[in-house]
């Protein structure tokens, strides 16, 4: 029997993550956990609108060549270096990727590799999932280690509209059918985006987006132009893959709403939409964007329809299961006092976030008026 060959190497070239995409993604359909959020197309585009030259780490691990472990990272400082996931603040799901006919011996030489390529003193992967693939590297892990609550994220059994009511209580289901009529009666059209359109329809939902939170707190970031460049190449490149879907949806003949449903084979997400107020007013822009969402998720036969992260009130009306995410950090060595810093930092943070929202609720108030001021001056 041959003996198998394993290496490992770690790019740091800017370019690295374009030039390897095919190589990415073919490792990513051979990672059960892989999620959209670890597509190239995802992780280029937003290395190219928010990585900062240099400070890139791309841990690659093969088995006789081919491609077997991949974690994209880059180096932040707080004052220390402190190596996140690319995509971090932007992706619900950060994850790194094993081949799953080699998963543990995978994940062994990726925790192997980390230590011996290192100028940095904590990795932090926020918004793992509790199956990822990430929690296994931190199962290999040598040194100091940490696993911290993360971000809720809730999801829907992919159903069709029906079965999915009879989930609910009588009187709210009830309520639910009678928007689904007047969703029907009204003649809304909903098409998909061909590949080509796709940067114009982000561009138009972007618009509608901005103008559905206008005064209403929206989150800054996803009015900058550097959002927009990110969101417009990476699901341009996610829809030519079969990693996302457009939907556009129109009312006599005005376009009034545009969503993203990001797609992978375990499960598909809610990522982001806009919708005109007037829409709003006339119909119910939660049933109509999860009726069809659910529909193409059916249609592709994905398991699951996720809603993200987040608990707003038109996602618990669908009364949705809830998953947690986990925070992995990694230290050791000479470092492990840089480790044990940020774990117990992390960890009194999140105590007084939780003491805040017991103790003092107006604070919540304040936040959300300072958000709504910072809405107002970026859509300005």
């Amino acid at each position: 029997m041959t003996e198998e060959h394993w290496s490992a190497e770690v790019r740091r070239d800017d370019g690295a993550l374009r030039q390897l995409a095919a190589e990415w993604d073919d490792l990513a359909a051979r990672c059960r956990t892989a999620t959209s959020f670890q597509s190239a197309a995802w992780l280029t585009s937003w290395w190219h609108a928010y990585g900062s030259p240099g400070r890139l780490r791309l841990l690659l691990v093969r088995r006789d060549g081919r491609l077997v472990a991949g974690a994209a990272l880059t180096v932040r400082y707080r004052p220390y270096p402190v190596l996140v996931p690319v995509g971090a603040g932007l992706s619900d799901y950060a994850d790194v990727l094993l081949d799953d006919a080699c998963a543990d011996r995978a994940a062994a030489e990726l925790a192997a590799i980390l230590p011996a390529h290192r100028a940095w003193a904590v990795a932090d992967l926020r918004e793992v999932r509790p199956d990822g693939a990430a929690q296994r590297l931190l199962a290999h892990w040598p040194g100091r280690r940490g696993r911290l609550p993360d971000s809720v994220c809730q999801h829907l059994p992919a159903l069709p509209m029906e079965e999915l009511l009879r989930r609910l209580p009588g009187r709210t289901a009830q309520r639910s059918r009678v928007k689904q009529r007047k969703l029907a009666e009204a003649g809304v059209a909903v098409r998909e985006t061909p590949v080509g359109e796709v940067p114009e329809a982000v561009g138009a939902l972007l618009r509608l987006h901005a103008l559905q939170w206008r005064g209403r707190g929206a989150t800054p970031e996803h009015l900058g132009e550097r959002f927009a460049l990110h969101l417009r190449e990476a699901v341009h490149g996610m829809v030519a893959a079969g990693r996302a879907s457009v939907q556009e949806y129109r009312l006599d003949g005005e376009l009034v709403a545009v969503n993203v449903l990001l797609l992978s084979p375990r499960l598909a997400g809610l990522y982001l939409y806009g919708a005109h107020p007037s829409l709003r007013r006339r119909l119910d822009i939660a049933g109509l964007l999860f009726g069809e969402s659910l529909a193409r998720t059916l249609r592709d036969g994905v398991p699951v329809l996720s809603l993200l992260r987040g608990s707003e009130p038109y996602k618990q009306r669908w009364r949705p299961d809830q998953d947690r995410n986990q925070r992995l950090v990694f230290g050791g060595g000479r470092f492990a006092p840089a480790a044990v810093l940020h774990l117990g930092a992390v960890r009194l943070r999140a105590a007084a976030v939780r003491t805040a929202r017991v103790r003092l609720p107006w604070l919540a108030r304040v936040r959300t008026r300072l958000r709504e001021l910072r809405s107002a001056a970026a859509g300005d």
